[in-house]
């Protein structure tokens, strides 16, 4: 199902994004996806694929985590993080069976590692394919992770998520995501 969905969205979606790629290109130098690893089902590793929002690449044992003003922003990037446009190509990820429309979302491999040796629970989450959206982030934990909190609260929200997982759920899930992403409701940025 989640195939299905990616392509048909993906031939849907090709307009806006063969324009969301230009713009990405015109904005500043470097290339229009921005590929980091993340962890996936099992804690395979894999590529994940976004728009680029930052002038940096960050893909090594440090990675910070994007915050309110971030310098490293391109102009766009505020837009395209506050649309959550900059997701879209993950719908490839969905595609390759690397990720599902819905789940935990998959964090990059430095933050995996931290939060992993901080929260017991942490490793739960690669139960599942990770998600394009998950119900943590449709209940508003999205975003900066700044206090561990912060993460052990997304953590219980994607826990829960897996042992409640249903195609109906999704279907719910899915909807909010497209609440959520409307012009300032979200938090990510």
């Amino acid at each position: 199902m989640d195939v299905a969905a990616a392509a048909l969205a993906l031939v849907l979606l090709a307009p806006l994004l063969a324009l969301v790629a230009l713009l990405v290109r015109l904005d500043s130098p470097g290339p229009a996806l921005f590929r980091q690893t993340r962890t996936g089902l099992n804690g395979r590793s894999f590529l994940i694929y976004k728009f680029r929002t930052m002038h940096v690449q960050e893909d090594g044992a440090v990675v910070s985590q994007a915050r309110r003003g971030d310098a490293r922003l391109t102009r766009l990037g505020g837009l395209l993080r506050s649309t959550s446009l900059d997701e879209l190509p993950q719908l490839i990820n969905v595609l390759r069976g690397e990720m599902a429309l819905v789940g935990p979302r998959p964090h990059a491999l430095a933050h995996d590692r931290h939060y992993g040796a901080l929260l017991s629970a942490y490793s739960g989450r690669f139960a599942v394919r990770p998600g394009i959206t998950g119900w943590a982030q449709v209940n508003g934990s999205r975003g900066g992770t700044p206090q561990l909190a912060d993460m052990q609260r997304r953590v219980e929200f994607d826990l829960w998520y897996i042992e409640n997982q249903s195609f109906a759920l999704d279907l719910k899930i899915l909807a909010a995501t497209a609440l959520h992403v409307l012009p300032g409701r979200s938090n990510a940025y």
